[in-house]
């Protein structure tokens, strides 16, 4: 592994690289914070499928994009003098710090989740800081995820089930409710309750459908690859054909 100097070196290699792009390359020297915008997120999700693929080749080929993403927008701050690549650093690490008092300060914190309880009071606190328990969610956040983190945030400050075991009969209730009515209002309340009992379980549901998502569409191509195999098209095959390809490919692509 790399030396604390070869590291500091790297980036700042990298900074060296973006000051000559800004300053020689057309395409570099014309993008804004709003043109790159579409760009961050996309490399985001390139990232976090190489992530859910376990991938490490390609997460650091991913997290390489996404820190090119940041220095650039430092870059531009600081051509216009509100902030540089130093002021992004301090401040995440001020954060950090200012967040950490059971490690930088005199609170005690045992566990993670004791962690997680100390970081909501500690949040509000903060002089631009949430000023509500859920105002530091961002609003384009994904909706599983941000269920996920609307549950995460109001359990740390006490509005959460008593025993994990009793979510499962507020899962039942909704899914009853679904059953009578199947719009998307009450299929909405069947997800967020399923999402609060993967939190209660310390599972992540976006992880959970990313991984199945994945199982799917490995299965889904061996049935079309033996189809094709076999010089018949999916449209052409009959249900329990398509069915007894997918029970092979449970026993191969598990």
């Amino acid at each position: 592994m790399s030396s604390r100097e070869e590291k500091l070196a790297a980036f700042g290699r990298l900074l060296d690289i973006m000051d000559d792009l800004r300053e020689k390359c057309p395409w570099d020297r014309k993008q804004t914070f709003d043109s790159i915008r579409q760009n961050t997120i996309e490399e985001t999700y390139e990232l976090t499928t190489a992530i859910s693929r376990h991938d490490m080749n390609e997460i650091c080929k991913e997290l390489g994009d996404v820190l090119l993403h940041v220095v650039f927008y430092a870059k531009m701050g600081s051509e216009t003098g509100e902030f540089d690549i130093a002021d992004v650093c301090n401040r995440i690490s001020d954060k950090l710090i200012f967040r950490h008092p059971h490690v930088y300060g005199d609170a005690a914190a045992k566990s993670a989740e004791e962690v997680s309880h100390l970081w909501e009071q500690v949040k509000l606190k903060e002089k631009d800081g949430n000023k509500t328990v859920l105002g530091g969610i961002p609003d384009s956040l994904p909706s599983l995820v941000k269920a996920y983190r609307i549950q995460d945030k109001v359990a740390n400050v006490g509005f959460d089930w008593e025993k994990r075991e009793d979510v499962w009969a507020k899962v039942k209730e909704e899914i009853g409710e679904f059953e009578e009515d199947p719009s998307e209002a009450e299929l909405g309340d069947v997800l967020f309750a399923l999402i609060n009992a993967a939190r209660l379980y310390k599972l992540k549901p976006d992880n959970a459908l990313e991984q199945t998502n994945l199982k799917f569409i490995r299965r889904f191509n061996y049935i079309e690859t033996k189809a094709k195999e076999q010089g018949r098209d999916l449209k052409d095959m009959s249900l329990d054909e398509m069915e007894a390809l997918w029970q092979e490919a449970k026993t191969i692509n598990n």
